[in-house]
Order: C-alpha cells, then structure tokens, then sequence
C-alpha cells in the first residue's frame, strides 16, 4: 500500500483480517435467518474501523465510524439479495452468506485504510509545514 509504512500494513492486515474471518462465521451461522447477521456484523465492522483508524493515529467516534460503513453500505444490497435468493437453502446458503459477508468486510476494511493512510500523510503534511 503506498501511503502505508509495513509496520501499518502488517497492523491493518491483522485487524481486516480477523474481522473478516469473523464476518463469515457469523454469516454462515445465521444464514437461514434474514439480516440477522447485519445485527452483528455491523458493529464488528464499526469496531475494526475504529481499530484501522488507531493504526494511522486517527481518532475516530462511533457514530463516525458507523457512518464511514454505512456510507459504504451500498455493498450490503448485495448481501441482502445474496441471502434472499440463497440464504435459506441450508449449506449453500452458508456458504454463500459467509463468502459475501467475509468478502464485504475486506473490502471495506480496505477501503477505510487506504482513505485512513492518505488522511494520515495529508496530517502529517500539514504538521510539518507548519514546523
């Protein structure tokens, strides 16, 4: 990542990561009840973009982490037509309800750390200008 330093890329991986493994086991396990899993994983994902935000020294509240997913929210349409089309068929349902949720948190997890990365380098800009 280029605004990244390997030691926050390495950070970021970690957080993203295990949000996203967590993200599809919730998925898979609530298959069969419709936007269940969005009870849960929406805070998961509210707590790893608070997490990523830390990396780059980045305060962050909940609510604007909450904004920061819902904006990228667009993404769930697509889990939620996933899940009305497969998410009652036992097994595959799981599997695909888990795939989408593991593979939306990514994205996202992704997205906010690169927008995280260039707010901190745009900061840092700033703070050394003004030295």
């Amino acid at each position: 990542m280029k605004n990244m330093t390997i030691d926050q890329e390495r950070r970021c991986h970690a957080i993203i990561h295990a949000a996203s493994i967590s993200a599809g086991a919730i998925g898979a396990g609530l298959a069969q009840i419709p936007c269940a899993d969005h009870v849960i994983i929406t805070p998961l994902q509210t707590a790893m973009a608070i997490a990523v935000a830390r990396v780059f020294d980045i305060k962050i509240t909940k609510s604007a982490a909450r904004s920061a997913i819902v904006s990228l929210a667009a993404s769930q349409v697509g889990r939620a037509c996933s899940q009305l089309a497969f998410g009652w068929i036992p097994g595959a349902g799981n599997v695909c309800n888990a795939g989408t949720a593991t593979a939306i948190t990514e994205a996202i997890g992704w997205l906010l750390a690169e927008d995280f990365a260039e707010q901190s380098q745009d900061m840092s800009g700033i703070k050394n200008a003004a030295a």
